[in-house]
């Protein structure tokens, strides 16, 4: 099956906007067909339209489409019995009023309609677990603080509406996270028994449903519809988890709630029966997190990650652990082997799980065994691994995979780790230029290792300008594909990208994470310098042309790079930490932040203390919408930068590039084609000496 085009859009960024995305995958009971949710762009090329499409799981055939609205489809699962779960905002023809909130819908596994299994006023979050031996499903939910019930709710919705009233009043920290303002309503978790959806249809008659006569009570709940059970009543954010699971019965939950603490908050692992809606906490430990539990194909085991806190003093390890279903026999597995779990479910046959965890600037897949037996690598690719499905009939995995000249595409991994390339109607581009890794060795003596991207003829005889890309996180890796930060279109323009992996990387064990902790300034910044240096001696790369660019963490290295050395031509500084004291006070998450820097660590590490040392043209960008990294950041470096090296009459060759519409990501497809003009063209100015072009769409 040939799934490269020899069409490369690369070249045209209106092309690269326009390739279609591969965003989930869930594999069907029975282990015979894929559900894909695939992104394409829209008509007005604004945004992109998602649907669901049907692939079969063992590398046959053709893809075959399974949705189409205008509003798209996302957050596939399947039912027991095979039915489609999915959650989007097309509308209800049953509803006698469109809320436009998006909901949970059901496409049967006999075919026909897609229909809506649920009509809450606030709509559906998400689908947070679906059972493998029946038709219960848990969804996530928000409720106004003020609700009893589900009426209650759809009432003072309608009356904020009503009045027009935006204004959220808050009795707790945080106010916001990522790049969504949190509150009014709150998140809670739900459980739905699907099966009885018949027997509700046909009990349904206009008097169950209520009449038309207008009274003060609160419109009911639809009675043709299974009424939704809340599984979290308890006051404040009860529904956030860090992961959660259902025994094949879907009688039981396993999730992870968030506890609030002060300012922060830990997450415990809590069972909940779905009858009685009682709760009965499994593991609870103060500084610890209990996240990711998944619950056995017999039910009667858990697996989870245990994490302790980290602080200023290092980081903390993240464990893999399993119990039994009440929580006993509790015990650690694969305590020698220094990698985290990023997913983990149950194998086939109970005795292993299947993890993947970045290792080596990759994502494999491993097996770890219960026994307590060494841990084995599955895949041995270059790729990086998600959405990892288990087929209990054959014991074979289905998943996305990616790397840094291939998004993100399904495939099949047998037993003995041989993968087979499943159908996609995201058919994978042909990527210009090529990809080989360089290593070095650092003051320490520790190896840091990159993957370098050359452009097309790139030779001793024409080396190319050379790109610096830090990555954020900094808990992070250079090891899958980003539709965000493509190193394919800076190539196809004719620069080599590196893309290392400094001290803080995951991938390469707990130490190598200690190396760059509480001083995110020193290993970090000299790892970077010294594979550069590497990449530089290289015969095909021309060391007098060389910029860096980041964002978020890697814009804090940007920052950090731009302060203390004059070696580049051009820094890109996207999404940045400029000022630590500043920055801690102000993130969505500013109890973690502060707890992982020493008082001396957060003066001695904050690039903004050497802004008179900046030598080199800085390209500052940065969202609005911006929550992780608030906007104040970049507006004090740009504050800054202005004060110290603008010219008498005000000019700058700084340039600060403004969304103030996007957040910690530029998304909208427009958006990241300015964003690229704009990042091109000052690249070209620096690098290449060319003349300043401004990008058509920036006036």
């Amino acid at each position: 099956m040939t799934l490269t085009s020899p069409f490369s859009p690369f070249s045209a960024l209106d092309d690269y906007i326009a390739l279609p995305r591969v965003e989930g995958l869930a594999l069907s009971p029975d282990g015979r067909r894929v559900v894909l949710t695939v992104a394409t762009l829209s008509r007005d090329r604004t945004g992109y339209d998602r649907a669901l499409w049907s692939v079969p799981a063992d590398g046959s055939g053709t893809p075959a489409r399974l949705t189409r609205s205008a509003k798209g489809e996302s957050g596939v699962a399947f039912t027991g019995s095979g039915d489609i779960l999915f959650v989007s905002g097309r509308p209800d023809a049953d509803a006698e009023k469109d809320t436009e909130a998006a909901q949970l819908w059901m496409l049967p596994a006999a075919g026909g309609e897609a229909r809506a299994v649920t009509r809450l006023a606030g709509g559906v979050s998400g689908i947070a677990a679906t059972a493998t031996a029946s038709d219960t499903v848990v969804i996530a939910a928000n409720l106004l603080v003020s609700a009893t019930d589900l009426e209650a709710d759809a009432t003072a919705r309608a009356l904020r509406k009503d009045k027009k009233v935006a204004a959220i009043l808050h009795e707790s920290y945080p106010v916001r996270y990522w790049d969504q303002d949190l509150g009014p309503a709150e998140p809670h978790l739900f459980s739905l028994d699907l099966s009885a959806l018949e027997d509700v249809l046909a009990a349904s008659t206009p008097e169950a449903a209520g009449s038309d006569k207008k009274t003060d009570a609160p419109a009911p709940y639809p009675a043709d519809l299974p009424r939704p059970r809340d599984l979290t009543p308890g006051p404040g954010r009860s529904g956030d988890t860090a992961g959660a699971d259902l025994t094949p019965d879907g009688r039981t939950l396993i999730t992870a709630l968030r506890v609030q603490e002060q300012r922060s908050g830990r997450s415990i692992l809590v069972s909940i029966d779905l009858g009685s809606g009682a709760q009965t906490v499994l593991f609870d430990e103060e500084h610890v997190d209990f996240e990711a539990p998944a619950v056995s194909r017999d039910g009667s085991s858990i697996a989870f990650v245990r994490a302790e806190d980290s602080t200023p003093e290092g980081p903390a390890d993240r464990e893999i652990w399993v119990a039994d279903i009440d929580g006993g026999n509790p015990r650690r597995l694969a305590q020698g082997w220094d990698r985290w779990a990023s997913s983990l479910i149950f194998d086939a046959d109970d005795e292993a799980l299947v993890v993947t965890a970045d290792h080596d600037g990759r994502g494999p897949v491993f097996r770890v065994p219960l026994d307590g037996s060494a841990v084995r690598r599955v895949t041995t690719d270059e790729f990086s691994y998600t959405d990892v499905a288990v087929d209990a009939a054959t014991g074979d995995l289905v998943a996305l995979r990616s790397s840094w000249t291939a998004p993100s595409h399904p495939v099949r991994i047998n037993r003995s780790g041989e993968v087979t390339v499943l159908a996609t109607p995201a058919t994978l581009p042909a990527a210009p230029g090529t990809i080989t890794e360089v290593e070095t060795s650092a003051e320490d003596g520790a190896r840091v290792r990159a993957w370098l991207l050359l452009p097309e003829g790139a030779s001793a005889e024409h080396p190319a300008p050379l790109l610096l890309w830090i990555h954020g996180g900094p808990l992070n890796s250079w090891n899958a594909w980003s539709w965000r930060w493509s190193p394919l279109l800076a190539v196809a323009r004719g620069y080599a990208v590196l893309l290392p992996d400094p001290a803080l990387s995951t991938g390469y064990g707990l130490d190598f994470i200690a190396r760059g902790w509480d001083a995110w300034g020193a290993r970090p910044y000299t790892d970077l310098l010294a594979i550069t240096d590497a990449a530089e001696a290289r015969a095909d790369i021309d060391a007098t042309k060389t910029a860096a660019l980041g964002g978020s963490f890697g814009g804090y290295m940007a920052n950090w790079v731009a302060g203390h050395t004059d070696r580049f031509r051009a820094i890109v500084s996207h999404a940045s930490l400029w000022a630590l004291d500043q920055f801690n006070g102000t993130t969505d998450s500013s109890h973690y932040w502060q707890s992982i820097f020493s008082p001396q660590g957060m003066i001695d590490n904050s690039p903004h203390h050497s802004v008179r040392e900046i030598a080199t043209p800085m390209l500052v960008i940065h969202g609005d919408h911006d929550y992780r990294v608030p906007i104040g950041e970049s507006l004090r470096l740009w504050s800054e930068l202005a004060e110290h090296h603008a010219e008498p009459d005000g000019s700058t060759r700084h340039k600060f590039l403004y969304f103030p519409d996007e957040n910690h990501w530029v998304l909208k497809p427009q958006h990241a084609v300015v964003w690229y003009e704009t990042v091109f063209a000052f690249l070209d100015q620096h690098v290449h000496g060319a003349a300043w072009k401004r990008p058509e769409l920036l006036g």
